[in-house]
């Protein structure tokens, strides 16, 4: 069985904004700044968007067998989340780093048919990025078997 690992940090901050609200996505963006409406959005600011990735990551990612992890760091605590790549997956995206519970993908997506959105995320994790605290994403990629 080949396994293949590949992983991407990203380094992201909280908002006033926050509001973690979606029920079918999560979202991190290097913009600076968020509006209310931006109610999947769990972190501003962000060192890197899709388009940054790795091609190690970006090649495993894109396999339909792949499986993807979200680990969430902040000093309030951690979260993971699970889903799936995808080999309609783009990373083409310079900003965005969107989550999807769904299977429907665009250039921001970086995984597909994830066991939780912004809304099912920690509320503790939620209050401290809406309080201005900083976290680290740690997106996983491990490709099981051919």
């Amino acid at each position: 069985m080949d396994v293949r690992i590949a992983y991407e940090l990203v380094r992201f901050k909280g908002h006033p904004n926050i509001r973690a609200r979606h029920s079918t996505t999560l979202e991190i963006t290097k913009d600076p700044y968020l509006t209310p409406r931006g109610d999947c959005i769990i972190g501003v600011s962000a060192d890197k968007g899709l388009k940054e990735f790795s091609k190690e990551f970006r090649t495993i990612a894109s396999r339909d067998n792949s499986i993807i992890f979200l680990l969430i760091i902040t000093e309030a605590g951690t979260e993971c989340v699970v889903g799936r790549g995808s080999e309609r997956l783009t990373f083409r995206d310079p900003t965005k780093i969107i989550v999807r519970k769904s299977a429907y993908t665009s250039p921001n997506t970086v995984m597909i048919k994830a066991d939780k959105s912004a809304l099912e995320l920690r509320r503790d994790i939620i209050s401290y990025l809406r309080s201005g605290g900083e976290g680290l994403a740690v997106f996983i990629s491990a490709l099981l078997g051919q």
